[in-house]
């Protein structure tokens, strides 16, 4: 139950009802971007992005800059995961990544230099702490050598980390060596669960890597949870929540497992048997909105919780919450340069992908170009409909005035038909429309994915389109 703390904010901003997202449940995309990267194509390559950039500099543009780092390895399958890894127990193969990562780096660096400062840093993967101490140190440096870094206070410098690879020592260097956040993956305390997916972490392992994160003064730690996983119960969840609200992480995120075997092997370990049926999918999730808000945490969007004074909030309440492949953003209007194999970024008006296997990304890099094989250039309805879907997605609220201003539009006829489609929704309470606003409802928040489809221009064609089958995971 709330307790006289607890902000009614934080208990007011989301409701389930069960009935309307069995209704509506469907695969759909996450917009990390628009358009998604399903619609990248290899017409974009190593000269586009050199465009994209040359655009930047002739704007002498100075907004801020969003670094990412793909490390891919990891020591061991999570048997959920779907993610773009390499499992291997030979660490020698990261040293050769390395160097070549440091070549897509320099080239990066020459490339941006003067153009902006770097405030946010993520490293991703994989597993980013497959990295020795002294190999993570040593990328650090050559990382501020070839960008120029906003000072600590002034940036977010963030790092996943499996805490069964790291010591609390090891956690007071990457402080040291430039990390302010960290991201620390947990997915369920249960013995029973943890061996199902293939992921032994006992709960004083993570617990010890948090208070050295926090002794080591990191400015936000968060949890990543999963819900929907193999042998998890309503009584499992309840205990694993009790001890995450008692761990008293800054931000929660809680994601939905979505059982894919056909597309990530690991997951064909997994015994269909196991898994939670669809209502009890859905109880789970309402528990786990109904514990963490109780406990004060503000739903951020989909699947992120964070407490009221964190930075994430913080910019929700303000107007200025961004999403991008790394999920919510406090940093507004960032290009994004992403390196590594796989790795997307989002330079201006387009979005680029490096190549998928260490091959192809390290054949690019020996010839001297950017490791880059295929992405998109937006064109002004692209503009228009990512700036509606984000605003949606972040702020649950849209100003059709602000939209008219920006573009040479009269919302109202450019999108006659997706505002009549928006009238079903409206029928369920899960949005409102007036003259100048489009407002989710609390009840609506949890179908924000559902609702930023129907000003996807492009989900028709994917949909019609045989040769590319949807590979969407389920909106709830």
């Amino acid at each position: 139950m709330p307790t006289s703390s607890t902000p009614a904010s934080a208990i007011d901003a989301v409701e389930f009802d069960a009935a309307i997202i069995g209704k509506l449940s469907q695969s759909g995309p996450r917009y990390t971007s628009y358009p998604t990267a399903d619609r990248f194509v290899p017409d974009f390559g190593y000269g586009q992005f050199l465009e994209a950039v040359a655009g930047l500099r002739l704007r002498r543009s100075q907004r801020p800059l969003s670094l990412y780092i793909h490390v891919p390895f990891c020591d061991t399958i999570c048997y959920y995961c779907g993610c773009n890894k390499i499992v291997t127990k030979d660490h020698g193969k990261a040293a050769t990544y390395l160097g070549y990562l440091k070549q897509e780096l320099d080239m990066q660096g020459r490339l941006f230099a003067g153009i902006g400062q770097v405030e946010q840093l993520h490293f991703g993967g994989g597993t980013p702490t497959y990295l020795s101490d002294r190999q993570m140190g040593d990328l650090m440096t050559y990382l501020h050598e070839n960008f120029d870094f906003a000072p600590d206070a002034q940036g977010e410098y963030s790092i996943e980390i499996d805490p069964r690879t790291v010591t609390p020592g090891r956690i007071f260097s990457l402080r040291a060596q430039g990390f302010n956040r960290v991201s620390l993956g947990v997915q369920d305390f249960d013995p029973d669960v943890q061996k199902a997916v293939n992921r032994i972490q006992p709960e004083a392992e993570t617990r010890s890597v948090m208070a050295a994160a926090r002794d080591a003064g990191f400015r936000s730690i968060s949890i990543d949870l999963i819900y929907g996983l193999p042998k998890q119960t309503m009584d499992t969840m309840e205990r694993t929540l009790d001890k995450v609200i008692d761990a008293s992480p800054d931000r929660i995120a809680l994601y939905n497992y979505a059982h894919l075997p056909h597309l990530f092997k690991p997951q064909r370990r997994i015994l269909d048997a196991d898994l939670p049926t669809a209502a009890v999918k859905l109880d789970l999730l309402a528990l786990c909105i109904r514990r963490l808000c109780a406990a004060g945490y503000v739903y951020i969007g989909m699947d992120h919780f964070a407490k009221p004074g964190d930075e994430l909030a913080v910019a929700q309440r303000q107007g200025r919450l961004q999403r991008n492949f790394q999920g919510y953003s406090t940093r507004a209007e960032a290009d994004l340069i992403s390196c590594g194999v796989s790795a997307i970024s989002a330079i201006g008006a387009t979005y680029s992908q490096n190549e998928k296997t260490l091959e192809a990304y390290y054949e690019k890099l020996d010839a001297g170009v950017l490791p880059i094989t295929r992405g998109v250039k937006l064109d002004n309805d692209d503009l228009l409909r990512r700036i509606v879907i984000q605003k949606l997605m972040c702020n649950f609220e849209l100003s059709l005035a602000s939209l008219e201003q920006s573009f040479p539009i009269t919302f109202r006829n450019y999108f006659a038909a997706e505002l009549e489609q928006l009238k079903a929704f409206a029928q369920d309470g899960l949005l409102t429309v007036d003259s100048e606003w489009i407002s989710i409802t609390p009840k609506g928040r949890l179908l924000i994915r559902n609702i930023c489809m129907v000003f996807d221009r492009y989900l028709a064609t994917a949909r019609l389109d045989s040769a590319q089958p949807l590979r969407y995971s389920k909106t709830i």
